[in-house]
């Protein structure tokens, strides 16, 4: 299968990609998952990211994508108590990568209590994470990064802050000399409270998020929604990011609009990147 590339990439360089799905018992006639499944598959590996956070995914996706996805490894925990629910699932080229570490914090007031919510949370929201060493870097400084992936909550105004707070919190504690990569469905647009908690440097100029996308394109445009509702007219409001932290410059970013005979893979636009570390 051809892979999308972009003529900046070069050895080094990372491939990101988050993509919501669409959780699998959705009552979505046509596109029911087991009818767009396949569409899905395809969406990554047409691009065939490195790293690669998605959202709204039950176990039974997650399963299909493995078998789909065999050069990567596959990391999810469920928001709900017994590890059941929608997970942030998170895959990584396993030729590339391998785990110093893994977890699973809530986005509540108790993020270490499994199933907890708080604030104006309609559901159990939850931040996953895996820190990674990138062997392709071995011999160089910056060989370790953090990838976190999120989906703050649809309704809460309050939840997607504290959410947004709470996750800035865990970044800025994990110190300044390793990587950052952020992906997630974080439900409110640019420009938001909560772009604006997770983006942009504390007082002290020690810590600062980049969102790859406006990175790649200063100006603001219409037409730079990410959820498209299975019809293909893009919302106004850009709520999908991949964030990263100083230790990369973007070289790309694009929102994928593909479809195949009419039909999308998902409500939302799968959202991609291309980084380089500095």
């Amino acid at each position: 299968m051809a892979v999308e590339s972009s003529p900046q990439d070069v050895d080094g360089t990372l491939r990101v990609m988050s993509f919501n799905i669409r959780y699998g018992t959705a009552n979505d006639g046509m596109n029911r998952w087991r009818q767009r499944k396949q569409l899905v598959a395809k969406a990554i590996q047409r691009f065939q990211p490195d790293l690669l956070g998605t959202q709204e995914t039950l176990n039974f996706q997650a399963d299909y994508l493995r078998a789909q996805l065999s050069e990567y490894t596959y990391y999810g925990v469920g928001r709900e108590k017994n590890d059941a629910g929608e997970q942030c699932g998170m895959f990584f080229r396993a030729d590339r990568f391998e785990v110093l570490g893994k977890g699973t914090f809530w986005l509540s007031s108790q993020p270490e209590d499994p199933g907890s919510k708080s604030w104006d949370s309609s559901l159990p929201r939850i931040a996953s994470w895996l820190h990674l060493r990138d062997k392709q870097q071995a011999g160089k400084k910056l060989l370790e990064l953090v990838f976190v992936n999120t989906h703050f909550d649809h309704r809460g105004v309050k939840a997607r802050l504290e959410a947004a707070r709470l996750i800035r919190r865990y970044l800025e504690n994990l110190g300044r000399e390793i990587r950052v990569v952020v992906t997630g469905d974080f439900n409110c647009d640019e420009g938001s409270a909560p772009y604006r908690a997770l983006i942009g440097e504390n007082p002290a100029g020690e810590f600062a998020l980049y969102d790859t996308f406006r990175v790649a394109y200063p100006e603001r445009q219409s037409g730079e929604g990410t959820f498209g509702g299975w019809t293909g007219q893009r919302s106004s409001g850009r709520i999908d990011w991949i964030l990263h932290n100083t230790h990369f410059q973007t070289r790309s970013a694009s929102i994928d609009i593909w479809k195949q005979d009419g039909r999308y893979p998902s409500d939302h636009f799968p959202i991609r990147a291309v980084l380089v570390g500095k």
